[in-house]
């Protein structure tokens, strides 16, 4: 990996605090990702499923992790299984994980070859009464490819159909979405990687530079720094390609008068950063340009000074809406009329403004966390409003990720990445 090893500790207290909420006399399973095939022998970058990850640290392609909290021996409560390293895979693949290394990364004492597993697991299931099955019930997640999760649950419903059947989503969703101190971070990290990405395009971008060239710097910066790359697709979107809210093909030039809204980031150790900026191609806003811009700029701050313990992200969406709507009102983009007669269920501002304002950010950019329970410290937020406006050829959208706190304002993790309309000129022409 690039990225420097991880304190093993922060996978110890994650499986401590999972493993306390599970039922007496269960086990749970979590497997690694696939190896996605493309064709041919070609296949996609091998990329660690979160949640084996967070709790183990094995970062390695057919991995499995058992727990069982009331194993009858101490070595069976926290055991990890590997695919059998050689020297022909050291040769061919490079190496790969030792038993001793495993610990050393997870901080798991039993360590057992991939062809054990199903040995072991029966005696572990002699012993038990309930399994837990991880199954992705994240809120926005769309699943078309059987998982090697899911292979394993068919396997075992067929294998062992006496035992009950419990999920360990909602405990996941609960302890991922509140961070520890590491996490944080790891997380800021990843985000002062991406202020030096963003640094690097404010002295390059010109007229007639194209959206590609813009990615290959950013990538060029992320990777010398130790990230595997972006966090997600990245959106390099110039003039009215802004207001298509997932452009991707980054494929035009960027004509002198426009914006580019780079929603653009680095992942650091798989946790990831989620950064949006705006910056003219001639190094200077129009008047009517800054005036949207610094319009986003006020709702994005009045929304972080909401993010704060107790805080409902329903409520939290409804009160952003009427602070917008007062910012679309003083724009001339809605009038009295429509705010008086627009549909509830529908407002008047999301003509301009149709996206959410806040989601969860860690191992995914769109991470854990339940959306009808009450804002915890230590949870990771991005903040990010938008205005778009196809008819006038742009679209403006800003976006920082912060830090819920005990008390007080969040803590911005992007406090550092230029925001301000002079700062950015400033930089540009300098």
């Amino acid at each position: 990996m690039k990225y420097h090893q991880i304190d093993r500790d922060l996978f110890i207290k994650n499986r401590t605090k999972f493993m306390a909420q599970m039922k007496p006399k269960s086990v749970a399973i979590f497997n690694s990702n696939d190896i996605y095939p493309i064709s041919a022998d070609s296949t996609m970058p091998f990329a660690q499923h979160r949640d084996i990850f967070y709790l183990s640290g094995v970062d390695q392609e057919e991995s499995i992790l058992l727990l069982f909290p009331d194993a009858p021996y101490e070595h069976q409560r926290e055991m990890v299984f590997l695919k059998e390293t050689s020297e022909h895979i050291a040769i061919w693949e490079g190496e790969k994980l030792t038993k001793e290394r495993a610990f050393e990364v997870s901080g798991i004492k039993t360590v057992h070859w991939l062809q054990d597993f199903e040995k072991i697991l029966f005696e572990m299931m002699t012993h038990s009464d309930t399994i837990y099955i991880n199954t992705n019930e994240h809120y926005r997640a769309t699943v078309e490819t059987e998982t090697r999760e899911a292979r394993f649950v068919k396997w075992w419903k067929e294998k062992y159909p006496a035992h009950a059947v419990a999920k360990s989503n909602p405990i996941l969703q609960r302890i991922r979405s509140v961070k520890e101190t590491e996490e944080l971070d790891l997380i800021q990290n990843a985000c002062n990687i991406t202020e030096k990405g963003y640094r690097r395009l404010l002295s390059f971008v010109k007229p007639n530079v194209t959206e590609y060239e813009i990615e290959a710097e950013l990538i060029h910066e992320f990777i010398r720094n130790r990230s595997k790359g972006f966090a997600y697709t990245p959106i390099i979107a110039s003039g009215n390609n802004a207001n298509v809210l997932h452009y991707i093909e980054n494929n035009q030039q960027c004509q002198a008068g426009d914006l580019i809204l780079l929603d653009v980031a680095a992942e650091y150790a798989n946790y990831s950063s989620d950064m949006t900026r705006m910056i003219p191609v001639s190094g200077k806003f129009t008047d009517r340009q800054a005036a949207v811009y610094e319009a986003v700029l006020r709702v994005k701050n009045e929304a972080t000074k909401m993010l704060t313990p107790g805080t409902l992200w329903k409520q939290y969406h409804f009160e952003v809406g009427k602070i917008m709507t007062s910012e679309l009102l003083g724009l001339g983009l809605l009038d009295k009329a429509d705010v008086q007669n627009e549909n509830p269920e529908w407002p008047a501002y999301k003509k301009y403004f149709m996206h959410g304002t806040s989601h969860h950010m860690g191992l995914d950019t769109h991470d854990y966390g339940i959306l009808t329970e009450p804002m915890q410290a230590n949870m990771v937020f991005t903040v990010e409003p938008g205005i778009y406006i196809p008819a006038e050829g742009f679209g403006i959208r800003l976006e920082d990720n912060v830090i819920v706190q005990e008390t007080g304002e969040p803590f911005n993790l992007m406090r550092n990445i230029p925001i301000e309309l002079d700062e950015i000129e400033t930089l540009m022409n300098s």
